[in-house]
């Protein structure tokens, strides 16, 4: 990826935990964050794609992100993450929540076990490892927590009732956690992306059909990757945003 068109000197040094690093949108922004000379830390399920990503960037930005393995569903092993990244890098001074999983299911087909599931993997982690990275922000004088949500809410989308859910829900959390937070001088905003076009997207849902479609809707006339992501979410984690809380920023395109 090449550098950011924006350096966030600030960022330089700062302790930051991603969720969900190690492909895709998540590990576009772990390099984003490495390139701006921060010390990282990523959390994810996927061993073989996190340490893959890790000897990439060892060997062309110079810097190791530690990867930590975890299942988020699991609460406890959250936990045991947030403290080996904090017990590791030092005080964490900007969280980025981005883990998510987009299945699709329809209205007929959703049971009881995969409502859950869907919050468990899209929502329920964010709350709580923004729960146990607080006290950390705290110890360091404050900090900012990006959380990554989603315009597929607000699309009508027939086939993610669950996904949707989750993704509505994490605006809500966004605001509260902004209002418990703000004392501390830990800001949070959330992240909205929308058609986001890598290769996990292109392999289970995205063909030339669907991608025309929404480029249809687009201003912007071409295909967003992970790495129109990664200003935003560089620049909610800098001083640059210092005013800014409880808000939405929406990188889709302009396709609402």
């Amino acid at each position: 990826m090449p550098l950011p068109a924006a350096q966030f000197h600030d960022l330089r040094d700062r302790c930051i935990l991603v969720t969900g690093g190690g492909a895709g949108i998540g590990a576009a922004l772990v390099e984003g964050f490495v390139r701006q000379g921060a010390h990282v830390a990523f959390v994810d399920i996927d061993e073989a794609a996190s340490r893959e990503l890790a000897d990439r960037l060892s060997v062309e930005a110079g810097y190791r992100p530690l990867f930590i393995h975890a299942d988020l569903r699991d609460i406890e092993a959250l936990r045991t993450a947030a403290e080996t990244a904090a017990a590791t890098l030092g005080a964490i001074h900007v969280l980025v929540n981005n883990a998510a999983r987009d299945d699709r299911q329809p209205l007929e087909s959703v049971t009881e076990e995969s409502w859950d599931e869907s919050q468990a993997v899209n929502l329920r982690h964010l709350f709580f490892m923004s729960q146990a990275i607080a006290p950390h922000m705290r110890r360091a004088g404050g900090g900012s927590i990006v959380n990554f949500s989603s315009i597929a809410f607000l699309l009508n989308m027939a086939e993610i009732p669950a996904y949707a859910t989750a993704k509505a829900g994490i605006i809500g959390l966004t605001k509260s956690l902004a209002g418990k937070l703000g004392p501390d001088n830990i800001r949070v905003n959330a992240i909205l992306p929308g058609m986001i076009v890598t290769e996990r997207q292109k392999k289970l849902w995205l063909d030339e059909t669907a991608i025309a479609a929404m480029l249809e809707k687009q201003c912007l006339k071409r295909s967003l990757t992970a790495e129109d992501l990664v200003g935003p979410c560089l620049y909610l984690a800098s001083n640059s945003s210092m005013g800014m809380t409880a808000q939405t920023m929406i990188i889709d395109g302009g396709a609402l």
